[in-house]
């Protein structure tokens, strides 16, 4: 990628008109960043003395970018903030907060930058191979960055047991969902053409079929599955070197139900353990600032007396059965994505968004009033409507504001984000480039950059809360460096294109 990315002028159409389609018509795939020099050569049959111009064929979505580029910016918001004021945090358990908008934010947009990329598929098998390394490269980028072998602050080594390596994370739920999404938008559509109500449902309805087959399957297992008492092991510090289990102690967790939806006896949390190996999961979960686990709660802190065993049970909070409903939040952003593509007005692209939108919130709302509550780590069916609600809400605002009003200068920033927004995560909120700074002191470790910043910062504030200050300030400069350059590897997701 050039250093220099080329950005659609605010006066060019969204979406290519019928005759640049028609110009384009050997291209497979959408070219975001396609700049004049790179436009296809006129056919020698088109040759006139003065030939019409025709327009040039659709760049970027810039509010797609734009939201992409909000995300992150709230990604870093909630990473660093959190610590110091726990209401914007993850929900410990039950309940949405504003940390539990970033993830379906992402997989939202997956839907709809896949819908776009693959509306034209002229060879399925090649598209399929661009999907699955596509995919592939994401699982294993998260793999690395949440698998445990970054260190990160304050722990400035790096390496990781095999035995203990985490399987799950953040990029690794969002592959799955891209995968999904890409392979049902690749091979369960047809060529038919979209002139009608009824021609839409019959072009799309195997992708909404397999959405609710997700779903069902997901709520099946959830409410079916029965979980049964289960143990796990925990360090301990007062074992003996005559005890068989030295350096660590046996914990217990009673549960013999079926349907539970609480942190020790959920369907999630017992297919990981079988499958993943409980030493493969996240080892500081979320429901440790609970009340029952935490007398800071809904921060962290010590355990209250007489709290039950499962506190220190490990939970993935991007398990395998929570990623099947999270794949579902990604087809409905196909859909979102679909109608960018069929309808060309922006009144009836607006329309249909907020329709869909607030029936998603409907459906969310009452999903939650029959007994399904809101949950980020179980990723439930009450969840998933409710934030994708959300996502088809600030999508149409902020296509409204970007692209039908031409508002785009105060956003700039945050468009520059969404087009480099996995570089930015990688240095940003997986904390390399911090610890990177970090890595250089004088003489002794503790006299670097970060801590010594850190300690001024908490020396101003007359506290110990706000050490996120700094992250803050190393994502600001951060961001001033050009990323443009990097290798596609870092955009090849989130803004699904080559």
């Amino acid at each position: 990628m050039d250093s220099a990315v080329v950005v659609a002028d605010e006066r060019a159409p969204l979406l290519p008109t019928y005759a640049a389609a028609a110009a384009a018509a050997d291209d497979d795939e959408i070219r975001p960043w396609q700049s004049d020099h790179h436009s296809p050569p006129p056919r020698a049959d088109d040759a006139a003395p003065n030939p019409p111009k025709i327009p040039e064929p659709s760049q970027r979505v810039a509010s797609l970018d734009v939201f992409r580029g909000l995300t992150v910016a709230l990604m870093i918001l909630v990473d660093d903030a959190g610590g110091a004021f726990p209401s914007i945090n993850h929900a410990p358990w039950f309940g949405v907060t504003l940390a539990d908008f970033v993830m379906p934010f992402f997989l939202f947009i997956v839907g709809v930058s896949v819908a776009l990329v693959f509306k034209k598929t002229s060879n399925k098998v090649t598209a399929t191979k661009k999907a699955v390394i596509r995919a592939l490269k994401l699982f294993l980028l998260g793999l690395l960055l949440q698998g445990g072998y970054f260190h990160g602050r304050h722990h400035l080594t790096y390496g990781v047991d095999i035995d203990h390596i985490r399987w799950l994370g953040i990029l690794q739920r969002i592959s799955i969902g891209y995968f999904l999404a890409a392979m049902s938008e690749i091979w369960l559509i047809s060529n038919m053409l979209v002139g009608s109500p009824v021609s839409y449902v019959k072009k799309y309805y195997f992708e909404w079929i397999v959405a609710i087959i997700l779903a069902v399957v997901y709520v099946g297992l959830l409410f079916g599955l029965y979980v049964a008492n289960w143990e796990f092991a925990v360090p301990s510090s007062n074992s003996t070197l005559l005890s068989p289990t030295y350096g660590v102690q046996i914990e217990n967790v009673h549960c013999g139900v079926r349907g539970s939806l609480g942190p020790p006896c959920n369907a999630v949390g017992l297919i990981d353990r079988l499958l993943l190996g409980e030493k493969h999961l996240y080892q500081n979960p979320v429901y440790k600032r609970t009340k029952e686990c935490s007398v800071n709660s809904p921060d962290y802190g010590p355990l209250p007396p007489n709290s039950p065993g499962w506190c220190l049970a490990p939970f993935d909070p991007e398990g395998l059965l929570s990623s099947l409903m999270a794949a579902v939040t990604c087809f409905a952003g196909l859909h979102f994505g679909h109608i960018i593509v069929h309808f060309k007005g922006h009144a009836q692209r607006m329309l249909f968004w907020s329709m869909t939108s607030l029936v998603l919130l409907l459906c969310g709302f009452m999903v939650e009033l029959v007994g399904m509550p809101f949950s980020k780590p179980l990723y439930t069916l009450s969840y998933m409507f409710l934030t994708t609600g959300v996502s088809g809400f600030l999508l149409t605002l902020i296509y409204y504001m970007i692209d039908v009003k031409q508002f785009r200068r105060p956003f700039l920033l945050l468009q520059w984000m969404g087009m480099n927004a996995l570089i930015v995560y990688v240095m940003a909120a997986s904390e390399l480039f911090p610890a990177a700074i970090q890595g250089f002191y004088w003489r002794s470790p503790e006299n670097n950059l970060v801590d010594l910043t850190e300690s001024l910062f908490q020396t101003i504030c007359h506290s110990k809360r706000y050490p996120w200050h700094l992250n803050v300030s190393m994502h600001l400069s951060n961001l001033s460096a050009d990323f443009t350059a990097s290798p596609n590897i870092f955009v090849l997701l989130y803004s699904s294109y080559d």
